[in-house]
């Protein structure tokens, strides 16, 4: 029987470009506070890839064994695509895109409780109508449905999605960047191969990120990489 890993959608594309290089294994993908949600009511499951605080909160509560973290994603901004230009180079171009936006749109995951602490670090929660988008639906669907005209979200969720134009990283000590890792689930009845199979997503994620996601903004986990979203 092949194994199953329950993972959040950011990490889908990396995960699909490895299947080749892993035994058998069956990644099932929702949004990631769904997935916690499915392992905290006892799923049957043999891995989690998570973002990495999802999963320290999952090993704190026995769920889990010891997380290692994988990727780092950097969180970007979108606009519709028909949108005019618009600047990103400094922190007063990002003040302006949040004040001047009628709604922006964030995830249920890190990328949007780390945003949501960036407009209150910028004193501008009273001026910013944030939205949050769906658990497992990408920030930018909220720009094609016209819920909102700002969006932010790691670039593996934005990257080709119709309708949008990103328009780049957070700029200066704004950036937010998010790091997803992977744990055994303490309740696998394999902990064998779960072990090992965790042991090769570990190996090759220290070899680099696929190149489905490197294309995707996804780069092996660095501890000083950005400011931690979680």
């Amino acid at each position: 029987m092949d194994l199953l890993a329950l993972t959040s959608m950011a990490v889908r594309p990396a995960l699909a470009d490895l299947v080749p290089l892993l035994p058998p294994v069956r990644f099932e993908a929702a949004g990631g506070v769904e997935v916690a949600r499915r392992i905290r009511a006892g799923a049957s499951a043999d891995l989690a890839v998570l973002a990495a605080d999802a999963l320290a909160a999952l090993h704190a509560d026995g769920l889990v064994e010891r997380p290692r973290p994988l990727w780092d994603s950097a969180t970007v901004a979108a606009v519709p695509a028909a949108a005019p230009p618009a600047a990103l180079a400094t922190t007063a171009d990002l003040r302006t895109l949040l004040t001047t936006a009628r709604a922006v749109a964030h995830s249920t995951g890190p990328s949007g409780t780390a945003l949501r602490a960036l407009v209150d670090r910028l004193g501008l929660t009273a001026r910013v109508r944030l939205v949050q988008a769906p658990p497992g639906t990408p920030a930018g669907h909220l720009l094609t449905d016209g819920r909102a005209d700002l969006a932010f979200q790691q670039h593996s969720e934005l990257a080709d999605l119709p309708g949008i134009r990103v328009l780049g990283p957070l700029p200066g000590d704004t950036a937010i960047t998010s790091t997803f890792a992977a744990a055994v689930l303490t309740a696998t009845p394999r902990p064998g191969p779960a072990r090992h199979l965790l042991d090769l997503l570990d190996g090759l994620a220290a070899a680099g990120a696929p190149p489905t996601a490197r294309a995707r903004g996804m780069h092996p986990h660095t501890p000083a990489t950005g400011r931690p979203a979680g």
